[in-house]
């Protein structure tokens, strides 16, 4: 299975499967992923954050 089948594979994920993968990856490699990704990743768990297009739309819109 290549990089892109396996990307590909988790982005059908519905996320809270996609947030299990990524926390278990997590737990395998944790020195090699830095601090910010983690503490996105603790974000993306508690809520707090933002659609993208949202927010770029809001950008536009000053």
């Amino acid at each position: 299975m290549s990089v892109a089948e396996i990307i590909r594979e988790i982005k059908a994920m519905p996320k809270k499967k996609r947030v299990q993968v990524i926390e278990r990856i997590c737990e395998l490699n944790d020195e090699d992923i830095p601090s910010s990704f983690k503490e996105g990743m603790a974000d993306i768990r508690a809520g707090r954050v933002i659609d993208l297009d949202e927010a770029l739309k809001d950008l536009d819109e000053t």
